[in-house]
């Protein structure tokens, strides 16, 4: 195991799990855990050697994914918006750029979040770039930025008239041009304080442009994605689990531990099958199309995740339904790994994983 990962998953098990309750419902203790994560220059994981490193491996970073997931839903969520800035930042052209931002990343100096949801809506884009010298122009609507107050900045994408998207960083704060939203009332994971970004004629310096991207980016990206992003409901499963075989031990009843058997042993088969299914799919340049296996593992990690917080409330009885229970963070965290990144094909495949 690299040194990164040991060092990461060492801090999430002491230092974030004992308080994910608190996490859940305070962004102040969201913070806590964020600014330790900074501490342990633990934001950074797909950064460049070139610029510090430690560009661990996939394997390892998908552990972590999970592992995050599996203490905390809400760090999970809002750490995520970062670490995929840092990856997108890391792949661009922009030298200058990366100069300026990627050294500084792994330890809180620069946190960046993430805002182009928005792309993947079918007809006219909602949130607009014109090119103007040196440098573009934005006007329309962001509808998810998750980190208000915690990252001063985001990468947006916005469309351009020819059917592309520009992607540049753009401020997360209130100013001329650019108007934010109060943080939405969410059923989990609101302490990650979520809100929608307004633009208006804001322009965006060349200096500040991460990439330009060809039309239909976003949807390739996307079937790249399928099984990447089970990760996370794989890991909420586990965090399910945990608390399902505390049950099970401090009750004794043998068929809490049966029942723990036959959900670990079936999330172990989807974990391979998670892996085996995006083999060839870590580069964006060789995607393939969208194929039914890779469908049905996403919708498997998502069934299993929601089917393992469920059996840990019910392990749990009444005290489940106490906010101060993990079981029942744990369930709503569930719900945000069914719908987190969805597609229409990702919809399908769920629901008829869900009626077969």
């Amino acid at each position: 195991m690299e040194p990164t990962l040991q060092k990461a998953i060492r801090f999430l098990h002491e230092e974030v799990l004992p308080r994910a309750q608190e996490m859940d419902r305070d962004p102040e203790a969201l913070r806590k855990a964020l600014d330790g994560m900074c501490r342990n220059h633990l934001m950074a994981f797909k950064r460049p050697m070139e610029y510090g490193g430690p560009e661990i491996g996939e394997a390892s970073f998908r552990t972590f994914q999970e592992e995050v997931a599996r203490t905390s839903g809400s760090l999970a969520f809002l750490q995520t918006q970062h670490q995929s800035a840092v990856g997108m930042i890391g792949k661009s052209d922009n030298r200058t750029l990366k100069t300026e931002y990627l050294p500084k990343m792994a330890d809180g100096k620069r946190l960046v979040g993430i805002g182009f949801s928005q792309l993947r809506r079918p007809g006219p884009p909602i949130m607009r770039a014109t090119r103007v010298t040196g440098g573009y122009v934005l006007a329309g609507h962001v509808p998810w930025v998750t980190g208000w107050s915690f990252f001063p900045e985001f990468l947006v994408g916005a469309g351009l008239p020819d059917g592309q998207a520009v992607f540049g960083i753009v401020p997360l704060t209130a100013q001329v041009g650019v108007s934010i939203s109060e943080p939405m009332a969410l059923a989990a994971m609101e302490s990650a304080m979520t809100v929608t970004c307004d633009f208006t004629n804001f322009f965006v310096p060349e200096e500040k442009v991460v990439f330009i991207k060809p039309a239909g980016w976003v949807q390739n990206n996307d079937m790249i994605n399928i099984a990447l992003q089970g990760h996370f409901a794989l890991g909420c499963a586990m965090g399910a689990l945990d608390v399902g075989k505390a049950a099970a031990d401090k009750r004794g009843f043998s068929f809490l531990r049966e029942a723990h058997e036959r959900l670990e042993a079936e999330l172990n088969e989807c974990k391979t099958a998670t892996t085996n299914a995006q083999k060839g799919l870590n580069d964006e340049a060789t995607a393939a199309p969208i194929t039914e296996q890779r469908l049905a593992v996403r919708a498997w990690a998502i069934e299993l995740a929601v089917r393992c917080a469920h059996a840990a409330i019910t392990a749990s009885s009444g005290a489940a339904n106490s906010l101060a229970h993990p079981a029942q963070r744990i369930y709503r965290e569930a719900l945000v790994y069914t719908v987190s990144a969805q597609t229409t094909p990702i919809m399908e495949a769920t629901l008829e994983r869900l009626v077969r």
